[in-house]
């Protein structure tokens, strides 16, 4: 039957569906006021339910969508999209009631509705408040002759399962299992669909069981361990038949499979570890069928003919999705200590077939002859694609097993090679894909196998394999191949150390040759990543009368790039550059137009316009270009810094990163001229714009010229007071704690500058400097400009010494909000901040300035408690609202045990540097409980002598690996370089500081050793033995 109140709701839904706007909007307004009283989704929920409705199945289906937006806005009121009024509990007990008898609705759509509905409401009310939800989805589940009603209940799992967590899913996997394993065990009742979507429940709770087995091993694997050989006889039985060509379907549920195995292996490999045989051979099944049917429908077909369909949950059902699933369980079994042992001994016929996976799809061929451009993006990105997985999968064997691995490799692709040799002999025309297939498999492991044959662990020769192919290849058309000659010329780049002298020399100029053709875009393309990595070690005197043609042409190519191919040519051009010494001064005025031009142009691109300032640095460090260059790069700037306001987005900073490019390793007569030419303009820029990027790159900008102007900046400008205050005037801007962070984040080095080079300038505003540099750091929300305003305190501890104590009273007597003076503040930020800042300059100068206030003994410094260690939880897993409950807590410390905490951490860090950091197996499960807390004494037993003391050898090599980290990823290293820091020796200089310290106040010292760390007390024990 259908009520009065009932009938005006279908009749507004089916206005809803009305040609004529006017009704339809009138219809929309109608239901959102309804849906403000009491009983509308009630209402909504018994339309969905009623299936005596003859009104059709649109506006059903679309009565539960409504159902399910009501309960996001009215369900639950701490949600952020709630609106009011909130459903009454008589009303929420109707709704789920009444959802729950419509799940087994025969309308897959309205079925579909209906369990998102559900959903949506367990995800506010189960399990506290819905007690019964689960009895009726069991029942649904076990009910064979109500089929409908298995895919409902389902359905609705599936969708919970995203939501379980550690307090449910115990109690639930027992109850659930057992039912899901009747439902995949019954192909003669249950079909594929539903068989897939009991194993995608099984993934999900198999996954947060592993989640729970970091804190409960022993729980979850004794709720696990009766389950485990059931299932994977279940999977061996779906894996073992040969993958066929038109049944998508079955590639969806082995899929689920393959996922739930990951699962297992990821997250119970011990269980999981004593039942694997079972599996392995139906695997291998899988793995070689679904490469005939890869082959026939991807590699030889025009197209996957199931390529974009999806499953009624939206899951892509194309074969290469299948394919890369099967790669990606693949990884994770390679990735496993205790079942690589699998893969290990069967490594060449695994590389095998994955080489003939990675051959190029014709649907690739098609999208790439279209499209250089994507061809580029593809190829550099690592598109999520089968050719991509598979050659993930090689790298990962290769980690795992070693020389025996790529030996194992090398033999596949030689293999491989003769097939390809005589695919060709029979004529067929697709010879030439396996063959760039092994160049781009080799191509992907070129690390491993040029350290390899340095190191001589592996056996294969595989320089002559690769002259072999490339030979074979040479005389071959280009307009017929140009897949595989854009591979040839790639892999000649990444191999040129192993190949003979005279192929190497032959394709470079190849190359150059190419550039300038009328050859496919492809064949360019590879023919500049080969420039790319040649021209460098190229011989010049050969290169010299080629060079010039090869500028021309890549002048040329830019017009014609675009995108991708445009930093691969920028790049290309800047090796040419390099190559090209005495001739850059010919092309000079030829180029640096076009890149000026382009980079004008493509200014708010961030990558091209990177690109372009590193061709111009290029030309600058050019022999004889750098006056030129900067002749005709400073009249071009100096109109768009003098009038900011008037320019295009993004180009007034771009300008400043230019200028900065100018500035670095210049000599003074460029500096003096950039500084006569910008200075004037930059200072005013950062006392004015509000624009963030436009802040942080005058402010390096500034940073650089004192860098390397050093005092004469002031004699430039003709008054040097007047200078100074504009410097001054700067600091000032940066530093107010008003301005936003980001707009202050270099601040750090241009300060750091100030008081390096200008030392007696700044003498008298010491004070001034101190509390600006306190407001901005309370006021700051970005972690890296707090950490570079403490590197100014750093260095000014530094700066004081002998006298640290003095500077010491000075921060005592500045004021801090909310502390008792600013050294307590700086000294409470800097302890929480040590581990986090980065850069070896950077570490070097914290550290040894901690030391230096830890040895004055001021008695300011017992009186200040910092904050400690980490209490850690054994609340189990933390979740988002258990984290708001229950945020981190930490012990307390005072401040000079804290200190020598932090100089013994940098102790350990360095050593862990001498041993390389050693791969562990991260499975939880492996873990053993307490190994947080286990005494990790590396430092100490590593450099042990028979006499238990470290070797001289040993810390000389801690020594070693601090300089040699020195010179690594400091991106500002030229603005430090200067600073007689850098010739400190971390190491030795920790290690003298311990030992004087503990000769010096033995009882202070003992007395902080003991709150340190186990690891902490053994790593000062290591020193004080040596």
């Amino acid at each position: 039957m259908v009520d009065q109140d009932q009938q005006w709701l279908i009749n507004c839904l089916n206005a809803t569906l009305d040609i004529n706007h006017n009704v339809r909007s009138f219809a929309e307004t109608s239901l959102h006021q309804a849906s403000l009283q009491p009983g509308f989704g009630s209402a909504l929920a018994k339309v969905a339910a009623n299936r005596e409705l003859s009104s059709g199945l649109r506006q059903i289906s679309l009565s539960a969508v409504l159902l399910k937006q009501f309960i996001k806005k009215h369900w639950e009121e701490d949600e952020e999209t709630f609106e009011h009024p909130v459903v009454a509990s008589e009303e929420k007990e109707a709704i789920r009631r009444l959802l729950l008898i419509s799940l087994d609705d025969s309308h897959r759509k309205i079925c579909t509705a209906v369990s998102m509905a559900v959903a949506s409401i367990a995800h506010y009310d189960w399990p506290e408040d819905w007690p019964d939800l689960l009895p009726p989805l069991l029942k649904l589940i076990n009910d064979q002759t109500n089929m409908n009603g298995v895919h409902g209940a389902l359905r609705c799992l599936a969708l919970l399962s995203g939501d379980l967590d550690d307090t449910v899913v115990p109690t639930l996997v027992p109850v659930l299992f057992p039912c899901l394993q009747t439902i995949v065990s019954s192909p003669q009742i249950y079909d594929k669909i539903l068989r897939a979507k009991a194993l995608s429940i099984v993934h999900s709770c198999s996954s947060m069981l592993g989640v729970m087995s970091g804190v409960y091993k022993t729980e979850t694997s004794a709720l696990m361990s009766p389950m485990v050989q059931t299932w994977m006889e279940q999977f061996s039985i779906i894996l073992e038949h040969p993958v066929h060509s038109d049944d998508p379907d079955d590639w969806s549920i082995r899929m689920e499979v393959l996922k739930c195995l990951n699962q297992f292996v990821q997250n119970f490999p011990s269980l999981t570890e004593t039942q694997f045989r079972v599996v392995v051979g139906p695997l291998w099944q899988t793995f070689v069928s679904s490469l005939r049917v890869y082959e026939q429908a991807s590699i030889e077909g025009t197209e996957d003919p199931y390529e974009g369909r999806y499953d009624s949950d939206g899951a892509e059902q194309s074969l290469e999705s299948f394919v890369i699933q099967l790669f990606e369980f693949l990884l994770t079994l390679v990735g496993s200590a205790k079942l690589v042992k699998v893969v290990a001994n069967n490594v060449k016929e695994l590389a095998y077939y994955t080489i003939s996976f990675l051959q190029i799809t014709e649907n690739q061929v098609h999208s790439w002859s279209l499209d250089a451009n994507q061809y580029v993006a593809d190829e550099d990105d690592n598109t999520y694609s089968c050719r991509v997985s598979g050659a993930l999968l090689l790298e990962e064997v290769v980690g795992s097993c070693g020389a025996e691995a790529i030996d194992a490799i090398v033999d596949a692709a030689k293999n491989r090679f003769a097939d390809s040799q005589q695919a060709k002999v029979a004529g067929s025309a697709a010879w030439w894909r396996i063959r760039e297939a092994i160049l781009f498999a080799l191509s992907s492991l070129s690390d491993q196998l040029l350290e390899a044959e340095v190191s001589g662990h592996a056996r294969a020769d595989l320089g002559n394999l690769l002259e072999q192919i490339i030979a074979e290849d040479m005389g071959l058309g280009v307009h017929e191949y140009p897949f595989l000659f854009a591979r040839v010329f790639s892999s000649i780049a990444k191999f040129s150390s192993m190949l003979s002298h005279g192929i190497v020399e032959h394709f470079l100029f190849a190359a150059i040759r190419a550039i300038g053709m009328d050859v496919p875009p492809l064949v360019k393309v590879g023919a500049c990543r080969a420039l790319c990595q040649l021209l460098p070690d190229a011989n010049k005197g050969m290169l010299q009368p080629h060079i010039m043609d090869l500028f021309l042409s890549l002048a040329n190519l830019l017009n014609q790039a675009s995108d991708e191919t445009m930093h691969l040519v920028l790049e290309t051009l800047q090796a040419a550059i390099g190559a090209g010494h005495e001739a850059s001064v010919s092309i000079e005025p030829v180029i640096s137009p076009i890149i000026l031009n382009m980079w004008v142009s493509r200014v708010s691109d961030p990558f091209i316009s990177i690109d372009a300032i590193e061709v111009l640095e290029a030309i600058k460090n050019a022999p004889g270009c750098i006056q030129p260059l900067v002749s005709r790069v400073l009249p071009f700037i100096g109109p768009i810094l003098n009038k900011p306001q008037q320019q295009s987005d993004g180009l007034v900073a771009g300008a400043l990163d230019l200028v900065t490019m100018l500035l670095k390793n210049s000599p003074t007569d460029v500096v003096k001229a950039v500084y006569d030419a910008c200075f004037d303009s930059a200072v005013p820029i950062v006392l004015q714009t509000d624009d963030h990027s436009e802040l942080q790159n005058a402010t390096e900008c500034l940073a650089y010229l004192l860098a390397v102007a050093k005092q004469q900046v002031l004699a430039w400008g003709g008054d040097p007071g007047f200078t100074m205050r504009s410097l001054l005037d700067v600091a000032s801007r940066l530093l107010d704690p008003d301005l936003e962070s980001s707009g202050s984040l270099f601040v750090g080095n241009y300060i750091l500058q100030l008081i390096l080079h200008l030392p007696s300038q700044m003498a008298p505003h010491i004070r001034d400097l101190v509390a600006a540099l306190i407001r901005r750091m309370q006021s700051s929300k970005i972690a890296g400009l707090r950490s570079s305003l403490l590197l100014i305190f750093a260095r000014l501890v530094h700066i004081s010494t002998p006298h640290v104590e003095q500077f010491i009273d000075l921060l005592i007597s500045v004021p801090a909000e909310g502390h008792d003076n600013s050294f307590v503040y700086v000294m409470s930020e800097w302890t929480k901040q040590q581990g986090e800042i980065q850069g070896s300059y950077q570490i070097k100068v914290t550290t040894t300035a901690l030391a230096l206030l830890l040895s004055t003994r001021h008695v300011e410094l017992g009186k200040i408690t910092v904050q400690g260690h980490l209490i850690k939880s054994t609340a189990g897993i933390i979740t988002r609202s258990k984290a708001k409950l229950a945020p981190d807590q930490w012990t307390s410390m005072s401040l000079p045990a804290k200190i020598l905490a932090l100089l013994t951490d940098a102790l350990i860090e360095i050593q862990e540097q001498v041993l390389g950091g050693g791969d562990e197996d991260s499975d939880w499960e492996e873990a053993q409980a307490g190994d947080a807390e286990a005494d990790q004494d590396l430092l100490y037993s590593v450099g042990d002598t028979s006499y238990g003391r470290p070797s001289y050898e040993y810390l000389d090599a801690m020594a070693k690996a601090v300089n040699e980290d020195e010179g690594d990823g400091d991106e500002d290293e030229s603005l430090h370089r200067d600073d007689p820091l850098n010739e400190i020796n971390l190491s030795n200089y920790l290690i003298d500081f311990i030992v004087k310290f503990s000769q010096t106040d033995r009882p202070l010292f003992d007395h902080l050793c003991q709150s340190l760390t186990k690891a902490q007390q053994n790593a000062v024990q290591t020193v004080l033995n040596r």
